[in-house]
């Protein structure tokens, strides 16, 4: 809801970054150096603190009405995080840089796009509360007490998902 225009963006916890270069990324499956950019659609995985694991999932085309009423619950897209995370939410900075999207192409993968050039940012926007602004921005942030029962109930439902850092998870109950 409102997510406003096309942009392209790389989130971070740095305020001081004056440029973007290609590298090669730990968690990628490429071996290029690339800078990693995500598109104003997809920002919203990333108001988080860096390593906090979460899940998020909404409804597409594809999803059964019974999968969306039982974990969606009249929500349009869910966040889920350990509810340890709630404070760090609210007190860690987090910035997210716009990048010029001349040099970038669009990654298989939804949302990423790709760049093999440096890149410049041209504006810094700090996040402030995640909390606050995943309510401003109409996004159900729901804490749990651990993040595997609805993740897995998530991961075998028709709903589009995806899950960033969930190797910093809490155990399995």
């Amino acid at each position: 809801m409102n997510e406003g225009p096309h942009a392209l963006w790389h989130v971070s916890e740095n305020p001081a970054l004056a440029l973007f270069e290609p590298h090669v990324s730990a968690t990628a499956d490429e071996r290029e150096p690339l800078v990693w950019a995500v598109d104003t659609r997809h920002l919203p995985l990333y108001w988080f603190p860096r390593d906090c694991p979460r899940g998020t999932f909404w409804a597409d085309r594809s999803t059964l009405p019974a999968d969306a009423e039982r974990l969606l619950a009249g929500a349009s897209r869910v966040h889920i995080v350990e509810e340890g995370w709630l404070d760090p939410m609210r007190t860690t900075e987090v910035f997210a840089y716009r990048l010029p999207d001349d040099s970038f192409l669009r990654h298989p993968v939804g949302g990423y796009w790709i760049s093999r050039e440096t890149v410049v940012p041209v504006e810094l926007v700090p996040l402030g509360d995640l909390v606050e602004r995943h309510g401003q921005a109409g996004v159900e942030l729901r804490p749990l007490p651990n993040l595997w029962p609805t993740w897995e109930e998530v991961v075998a439902s028709t709903l589009e998902f995806s899950g960033l850092r969930l190797r910093n998870a809490l155990p399995r109950p």
